[in-house]
């Protein structure tokens, strides 16, 4: 696994930032904050100059570089030293739910604020969607499939969860999956408050504005940054010799009609049970779950409803964690970030805290580790939840490695 995260650059840094209930959420401190109503959020201390030469930086949004310097932790991560024939059937899977937003939102500044016609040359080439998958397949020489979705909050979800079906098929031998996203700029921050499903900042501790699962809770806190993982077959992965992470054992995928921004009980439940049939696990197995928890109104008690029909009396028993609350909302790439903690969490045996979780909500009555991780708690199988505006909801099943 690779990641640039508001919580830190590298998986150990980043669980243990978790794990001790740190939040990265913070006031934003950028030149436009005293516009917006909500200035709040989890962003990534970065500098893409100490990670890409002039020539190069000048083609890549912000977007591609969290996504290249994620997709390269991985790699190294993975020891991933290719022939050429082995690149050719390696494949490239990102998500991306508002793709190079920056740049395109620099590019109306500078057409519509400025009154000017001087785009930058490379507009098209840093603001497409499909740039950071590009950018990786290009890196690295993989000539394998490389393809983009775009389905909101599970974007890299689905990316991850597609590539696995891939390779479970055997048409490829190796993949990189994940997300990157980048939307901490006016324009995206402005359009987001305008749908009003951003928190309100915490007036004592700007750092607690996202409170998933809590009666308190005002909405959720937009973050950026970039998870990838390395997949290849179980047995491949053993004949090399590497350390292995955890195993992605299903696939749920669903779509619920019922509202482009409201999801349903029955939509979310469907996911839950249709991840469960694709690994063909019984309710009774799963151990832990990594909730999509936004902190939002609407999803969190739609959520927890969805969680008691598919698993019954028995789900106020799962340990339940919310991770948002301290990295934000990192829309497409959240899914990859949270599937990457929940492996971690197998790994080390630790169910994440759901912070700031200070009053409890009738309607959300289930066990979500408030406020502090649980330890030596035994995780062999997961659930890692993702539910998106238009309905595209996917869950991936986790199994812990050894």
């Amino acid at each position: 696994m690779g990641l640039v995260t508001p919580l830190g650059h590298d998986a150990a840094q980043v669980f243990a930032a978790a794990r001790s209930g740190q939040s990265a959420v913070a006031r934003l401190n950028f030149p436009f904050a005293s516009r917006l109503a909500s200035p709040v959020g989890g962003a990534v201390g970065f500098d893409g100059g100490e990670h890409f030469e002039p020539p190069k930086l000048r083609m890549l949004d912000r977007v591609s570089q969290f996504a290249l310097l994620a997709a390269n932790r991985a790699l190294a991560d993975a020891a991933a030293h290719l022939t050429r024939q082995q690149r050719c059937r390696t494949g490239v899977f990102v998500g991306t739910g508002m793709g190079g937003i920056g740049s395109i939102d620099d590019g109306y500044q500078t057409l519509y604020g400025e009154q000017s016609d001087r785009i930058k040359p490379f507009m098209i080439l840093l603001g497409m969607h499909h740039a950071p998958a590009a950018w990786i397949g290009i890196e690295h020489g993989f000539t394998g499939p490389n393809l983009t979705f775009s389905t909101a909050c599970s974007s890299s979800a689905v990316s991850i969860g597609e590539a696995w079906m891939r390779l479970a098929r055997g048409d490829i031998d190796m993949a990189v999956a994940g997300g990157a996203e980048a939307p901490l700029v006016l324009g995206s921050m402005k359009a987001w408050e305008a749908l009003r499903t951003i928190a309100t900042p915490d007036a004592s501790d700007a750092s607690t504005s996202c409170k998933p699962f809590s009666a308190d809770r005002s909405g959720m806190v937009l973050g950026e940054g970039a998870a990838m993982l390395v997949l290849e077959p179980w047995d491949s992965a053993v004949a090399r010799g590497v350390f292995i992470h955890g195993e992605i054992t299903g696939y749920g995928l669903v779509t619920d009609t019922g509202h482009i921004t409201r999801p349903s009980v029955e939509g979310q439940a469907a996911a839950l049970r249709a991840a469960l049939q694709s690994a063909g696990l019984d309710a009774s197995e799963i151990d832990a779950i990594n909730a999509h928890g936004t902190g939002t109104a609407a999803n969190d008690s739609t959520e927890t409803e969805a969680l008691k029909s598919v698993f019954g009396k028995r789900a106020a028993q799962i340990p339940i964690s919310a991770t948002k609350a301290m990295h934000g909302h990192l829309l497409g790439a959240t899914s990859a970030l949270e599937v990457a903690l929940s492996l971690l969490q197998m790994q080390y045996s630790v169910a994440l805290p759901t912070l700031h979780l200070q009053r409890a909500d009738p309607l959300c009555d289930l066990d979500y580790v408030p406020n502090a991780a649980r330890e030596g708690v035994p995780m062999r199988n997961m659930l890692s939840s993702s539910f998106a505006f238009g309905g595209t909801h996917a869950v991936l099943a986790l199994r812990a490695a050894s």
